[in-house]
């Protein structure tokens, strides 16, 4: 009877000091990806979970791979691209707080129905998933992601926000960022590409490396017309 209390009590011991630990490396690794954040203020992240992702996929399936990523100011981005962007993926994206709750409601809704055609995840959002996630999906992953959005929108600023993102987000097969996207898909650059382009460009972030721009024509006729309502 003592051997059994006394294993007992070394059993919870044991779960307790592996409850501590699992509490204080979550709490490290949270520290570490909010201070990469705050630095990015001022430092263009190197590189991505989704960019290394990538790299590990094509290790593993033993494809060819090559990245292409350079990083641009907004300055040299084209405003029709930064515009049709955000008319693609996050219309509300300067009126927020990292989280659209409007488009969350309606997403929701759509879930219960089974008829779900819309995405709800803000261009913050998108751009904590990329830097730290990569392209996978869990519940997990969404409520790690949503703590780390305030200090996204706290310490960066939508203008730095839309930066990184425009440059580091995935528009092809190792193509990553305005620049790299603009020189591949249309031989020109961020800063020169013209409203059409702008918006088939846009048009294909939601599934990258399934879409192509000449193939967008509908969709990107639609980001047109959203543009053109807000003012753009």
């Amino acid at each position: 009877m003592l051997k059994t209390h006394i294993r007992t009590l070394l059993e919870s011991g044991r779960l307790r000091s592996f409850v501590r630990w699992f509490v204080i490396g979550v709490a490290l690794l949270w520290s570490f990806a909010a201070l990469i954040l705050v630095s990015a203020r001022w430092i263009d992240p190197p590189t991505t979970a989704v960019h290394m992702e990538r790299r590990l996929q094509s290790w593993i399936h033993r494809t060819p791979y090559r990245e292409r990523y350079k990083f641009v100011p907004l300055s040299q981005m084209s405003a029709n691209l930064q515009h049709a962007v955000i008319a693609a993926e996050d219309a509300h994206f300067y009126q927020h707080h990292g989280f659209d709750w409007h488009e969350i409601q309606i997403a929701a809704e759509e879930d219960l129905e089974g008829e779900r055609t819309r995405g709800a995840s803000t261009i913050t959002q998108q751009l904590v998933k990329n830097l730290f996630f990569g392209t996978g999906r869990s519940f997990l992953r969404k409520g790690a992601e949503a703590t780390l959005v305030p200090v996204a929108e706290i310490f960066l600023g939508k203008k730095r926000i839309l930066e990184i993102y425009l440059n580091v987000v995935e528009w092809g097969p190792g193509v990553y960022g305005a620049e790299s996207a603009c020189r591949y898909y249309d031989e020109t650059s961020a800063l020169n590409i013209g409203r059409q382009q702008a918006a088939r460009l846009a048009a294909i972030l939601p599934a990258p490396l399934k879409r192509r721009p000449e193939r967008m024509n509908s969709y990107s006729g639609i980001i047109l017309r959203r543009m053109s309502q807000l003012g753009w």
